[in-house]
């Protein structure tokens, strides 16, 4: 029987020790619970508030009729400039109509969650502001497609608070003018 030698066992010693040293090293990876992984993959701000289901009924309803084209946008979108989620805590509590108009879209909604959770932009979004993708009730776009607002049933949770508007803001909460002129 013949041997088999191999002539230059160097470059196959290195190409070996390459391939287990990069795969030894999961931790180098980025996760997402690295900083700023998400604001990176996002690419733009997300911003969250609280808003009454009955005041934007009007604006849900005509999201969840829009469902299947804004599925198809949540699945082309690459780069988004500005995400907001809005939380309804009164779906399903005379909701003007958007409790019925879920059921009707139902279907269509579960196929834009899908697009949602197939999407990183969108996925990382709501994923980091602690929201179940079921929750999502519908989304719209805005700015040729480039401001999206995320609709979500339900109070916003612990981690998710919402952010304060400049009108809401009170004159306690406000710091006065020449607090570190005393420094």
């Amino acid at each position: 029987m013949a041997q088999t030698k191999f002539r230059n066992r160097t470059p196959l010693a290195v190409i070996l020790a390459g391939a287990l040293a990069i795969g030894a090293h999961p931790a180098l990876a980025q996760g997402l619970d690295s900083e700023g992984a998400i604001d990176t993959i996002v690419g733009s701000d997300v911003k969250t508030e609280e808003k009454s289901a009955v005041d934007e009924s009007e604006r849900v309803i005509a999201a969840i009729e829009a469902t299947m084209d804004n599925a198809r946008i949540v699945r082309r979108a690459f780069n988004i400039d500005e995400v907001e989620i809005v939380f309804l805590p009164e779906v399903g509590e005379g909701d003007s109509g958007i409790t019925e108009k879920r059921e009707e879209f139902a279907d269509q909604i579960v196929e834009l969650q899908q697009s949602i959770e197939g999407s990183a932009i969108f996925f990382h979004a709501v994923d980091s502001r602690q929201i179940l993708v079921r929750d999502i009730v519908a989304i719209e776009f805005a700015n040729e497609n480039r401001a999206a607002t995320i609709f979500v049933a339900g109070a916003a949770p612990a981690g998710a608070t919402p952010e304060t508007t400049a009108d809401e803001t009170t004159a306690d909460e406000e710091e006065p003018a020449d607090a570190d002129a005393t420094d």
